[in-house]
């Protein structure tokens, strides 16, 4: 994947994925990985968001439930929008989607990433109350700040990949093209410093900061909370949360600023890595929602049954008849309709045994059982 750099450019790499790739393993494996990733991980993300709006119309929701609706939301797509063009790069080993995509593709995929650590640095603030809705309208009450919370978030997010769109652009290669970010020699001096405050204030700081107060909070849940076992459980699910997109994403998080401070390029192998556990990240949070968090496992489970009944055939009920009487008439009611049923049902087989006893006369007045004759008895 060696290329030139021009004179004047002090930057210089592949933009929306590793281009002009040697080797038929990576261009058939790479793509196959990818398109596995996203197809289970947007499953996931789906039945989490679905298991969220069925909370929120119940009047179950919450303002943690909220946040990570919208994270469930980013990941989604991030699986469906940011995975699938990496796929055909590393396939078609050029670029072939075009200038836009060329010069929005990594902006866009900076954006969601930083969205979500902000997000989840959000729930530190959030609380795990139910939001009520009316009666009338059955509309939810939401708290202003978790929708001024979301909108401040990705204003954030999408202005501070700004140069990844800017200095993002087509370079022909022969018949083919590839998608470059050059970086000029008049912009360096400033984008150096950019890109050391960059990630630390979208990436490190964030995810330190949300860690460390959810290690707090879950030794203070355990310890000295009224009811450590359910805020516990809970806080455990936010501090997994942060862990794994911590770990996960520090390697695409460290290559890119490895580059772009100017060092050499990290092996392409580690870079492709990267980017897998990126998108691996996508589908391993709706993983921990519903192996961890409570809600979410038991609304997986009654989404269950609730296709599954939806599948089977109905068996009509029997209804049962309506009365305006007080109890004992409703008794007397249905101890009537009983009787009338068992006379108009009829037993061949009794009814034919029966009626042959009847036709039969006993000669024997010294039968040691005479319970045929009940009426001579009598």
């Amino acid at each position: 994947m060696d290329i030139d750099r021009p004179a004047n450019v002090s930057f210089f790499d592949f933009v929306g994925g590793a281009q002009l790739l040697q080797g038929e393993d990576t261009r058939t494996a790479m793509p196959v990985l990818l398109i596995g990733i996203c197809v289970s991980g947007a499953v996931c993300n789906l039945l989490v968001l679905l298991i969220f709006i069925r909370d929120f119309r119940n009047g179950r929701g919450s303002e943690v439930k909220a946040l990570l609706a919208s994270l469930a939301s980013t990941d989604l797509v991030i699986l469906l929008l940011c995975a699938p063009v990496r796929a055909v790069t590393y396939y078609r080993q050029t670029w072939t989607l075009g200038s836009f995509a060329c010069r929005t593709t990594d902006w866009f995929q900076h954006s969601c990433v930083v969205a979500k650590t902000l997000i989840l640095a959000a729930t530190t603030k959030a609380k795990h109350t139910l939001i009520p809705r009316t009666a009338a309208s059955g509309a939810l009450y939401s708290p202003t700040w978790v929708h001024g919370a979301l909108a401040f978030i990705w204003i954030v997010s999408m202005m501070f990949p700004i140069p990844q769109m800017l200095f993002a652009s087509l370079l022909s290669r022969g018949s083919d093209f590839v998608c470059v970010s050059e970086m000029p020699v008049c912009a360096s001096d400033f984008m150096s410093l950019f890109y050391k405050i960059y990630p630390t204030v979208t990436f490190v700081a964030p995810v330190i900061f949300t860690i460390a107060y959810y290690t707090k909070t879950l030794y203070t849940a355990v310890n000295h909370a009224p009811s450590p076992q359910h805020q516990s459980k809970v806080v455990l699910v936010l501090l997994c949360l942060s862990g794994a997109l911590g770990l996960m994403l520090l390697p695409e998080w460290g290559t890119f600023t490895w580059i772009r401070l100017g060092y050499n390029k990290p092996p392409v192998g580690l870079m492709m890595f990267a980017q897998v556990l990126l998108y691996a990240c996508s589908s391993l949070s709706p993983v921990i929602l519903m192996t961890m968090y409570d809600d979410v496992r038991q609304g997986l489970v009654a989404l269950w049954f609730v296709t599954t009944c939806r599948s089977n055939k109905r068996v009509p009920a029997i209804k049962c008849p309506q009365t305006e009487g007080n109890g004992a008439e409703v008794g007397a009611n249905a101890v009537g309709n009983a009787v009338s049923q068992m006379k108009e049902a009829t037993f061949p087989d009794v009814e034919h045994f029966w009626t042959g006893r009847r036709n039969t006369h006993v000669e024997d007045e010294h039968d040691p059982v005479p319970w045929e004759k009940e009426e001579k008895m009598l």
